[in-house]
């Protein structure tokens, strides 16, 4: 029997609304007070659903009472936002993790082999959907790393549609992050345009029934994604996307304006950034 609290979990109900609207939702990293208050006015401005992302690194940085602010502001906010916990890697990260109140957690096993990666994603599925906590899982390996994550070189896996809609039933996750040739971290020659198999990417969503997340998304342009989106993708994971701008500001200002003036007009251009990339993806005026 399903956990009526899973049933009614933010993050799926947000990207379940999103896959039936053909739209897809932001998650976007956050690593300070700025980013979530950028994303929330943002989200609050634009009426828009949203996703707060979290990274490991946060977890032993800033402590649990971090993560407790986040969720709290969140979810205090007019508009549907959640707080998901992305890249879980470490089996101790994943335990401290299902004590906090994230909406939902990414649980990365794609280092593994496919069967250790089926059992404990299924093991741990089964924990967090009794805390009412959803789960994103990862099915083939998506290369290269991020801010505060080790970088993956094991050699690309891409995603298989039918191995997806099997690993999907076996898990019991609730959103799948396939690999279509994205990558983390930045692109070579050629670009995502070059890098990215979109047929394979539609192949896979229609095999699934769950919401398909995009991760590798920095650069990416307006049109990639647009036809991700069109392809089937319902979480679209954003990092420099939308922070490149607020970083630019405050490396430029510091020490220029006064603290104070300097948090209020940095946060103001980040939930900018933040608005411009709800509008693309067409999750403006769905709250």
């Amino acid at each position: 029997m399903v956990n009526p609290s899973i049933t009614s979990n933010r993050t799926r109900s947000i990207l379940q609304a999103a896959k039936e609207g053909k739209y897809a939702v932001g998650a976007y990293n956050c690593y300070n007070c700025d980013g979530v208050m950028a994303v929330i006015r943002a989200a609050e401005a634009k009426r828009s659903p949203a996703i707060i992302q979290l990274f490991p690194w946060t977890l032993h940085f800033q402590g649990p009472e971090f993560v407790c602010y986040v969720v709290n502001s969140a979810h205090a906010a007019s508009v549907p936002i959640a707080v998901h916990l992305d890249h879980c890697i470490k089996p101790e990260d994943v335990e401290l993790a299902l004590t906090l109140p994230f909406d939902s957690i990414m649980i990365d096993g794609s280092t593994m082999e496919e069967a250790e990666n089926v059992a404990i994603c299924a093991r741990n599925i089964k924990r967090a959907h009794e805390l009412g906590i959803s789960i994103e899982v990862e099915m083939g390996r998506i290369e290269g790393g991020e801010d505060g994550l080790p970088k993956v070189d094991l050699g690309t896996v891409f995603t298989n549609p039918e191995d997806a809609r099997q690993f999907m039933e076996e898990t019991g996750a609730d959103f799948l992050a396939p690999s279509f040739g994205n990558i983390h971290g930045g692109y070579g020659p050629g670009g995502a345009e070059k890098s990215w198999d979109t047929s394979l990417l539609r192949k896979i969503s229609k095999s699934v029934e769950q919401p398909l997340v995009l991760h590798g998304t920095h650069p990416v342009t307006d049109e990639l994604f647009l036809k991700a989106i069109d392809c089937g993708v319902s979480k679209i994971n954003v990092n420099r996307t939308v922070r490149d701008d607020y970083t630019k500001f405050v490396a430029e200002n510091a020490g220029k304006l006064e603290l104070t003036v300097l948090k209020v007009q940095a946060v103001d251009v980040y939930a900018k950034s933040v608005q411009r990339v709800m509008d693309l993806f067409r999750s403006s005026g769905k709250a």
